[in-house]
């Protein structure tokens, strides 16, 4: 069950919030992203901490008129779970599991941004996501996800961006756990593995309701967490799908989707193709 707790990057164990159990790799991250309905607007923000790193960091971009702005930020989390700022980028939970708020303040690059994340949906809980390589954990983390409305303003290189919540639509996720961060792991598993991870994600918005898909596959192509949801607005409860499936069009040559089409069934509603 999501509470409004899990908005703040405080989860942990019984131990003091300084301390995050005893694995290097426990991260607790937000990631929000906004567009227009034409698609000539998007931006993303990511905010991480890393406590046994004592680090936190953050990213904020924009592409605008075809050109992609990036500000990047880093430094030390000095043990404050409850520090939500790093350089000139800030996350405020304004009200938890509804209204969120990024904030990128004045800095050497010419990108400035005061947005507002107002939720369309109620939080939907992704089943959690355990992999191990062989006997070692490579990832165990929870995470949900939130579609909703934006408001506010960005300014790129002087041109100011104007988002209002009749035009500007988004997403934004919530995770937290054990993911590889930073170097690996001096002492690898034995015989070694290849790295690999398939992951196909992906939060809709349509007029009267959202979906959610997601996919991760092993290297021989077997799901081994998949799932979706159909969710109505204002407070509606997410509808699982008993079925998924998904059919990728890759350019010749590569590993670059052309396009996809997402299937999702249960007893009471079938799409087939959702996009």
């Amino acid at each position: 069950m999501i509470t409004k707790g899990d908005d703040f990057p405080i989860h942990q164990t019984p131990e003091p919030i300084a301390f995050s159990g005893t694995d290097r790799n426990f991260y607790d991250r937000y990631f929000f992203n906004g567009y227009t309905k034409e698609g000539d607007v998007y931006f993303t923000t990511a905010f991480g901490v890393y406590p046994h790193l004592n680090i936190i960091d953050a990213s904020f971009c924009v592409v605008h008129k075809g050109v992609q702005h990036n500000l990047h930020a880093s430094g030390y989390l000095n043990m404050e779970r409850l520090n939500t700022q790093v350089g000139p980028i800030k996350v405020d939970v304004v009200e938890p599991l509804e209204v969120l708020k990024i904030s990128v303040n004045d800095n050497e690059h010419g990108i400035r941004a005061e947005v507002t994340f107002n939720a369309r949906t109620v939080p939907i809980k992704e089943p959690r996501f355990t992999k191990r390589n062989g006997p070692r954990a490579f990832m165990d983390y929870t995470r949900f996800t939130q579609n909703g409305t934006w408001d506010g303003w960005i300014d790129v290189q002087g041109e100011r961006i104007t988002l209002n919540r009749e035009d500007y639509l988004g997403m934004r996720d919530r995770s937290w756990g054990i993911r590889p961060i930073g170097e690996k792991d001096p002492q690898p598993m034995v015989p070694p593995m290849e790295p690999q991870f398939y992951w196909l994600w992906a939060p809709l918005n349509f007029g009267d309701r959202i979906t959610l898909y997601h996919d991760n596959e092993d290297g021989a192509g077997y799901p081994w967490n998949q799932a979706a949801v159909m969710c109505g607005l204002h407070g509606a409860e997410p509808e699982r799908m008993e079925k998924c499936w998904s059919e990728i069009t890759y350019r010749s040559g590569s590993r670059h989707a052309e396009s996809a089409k997402l299937f999702l069934e249960n007893k009471k509603v079938k799409l087939r193709p959702l996009i």
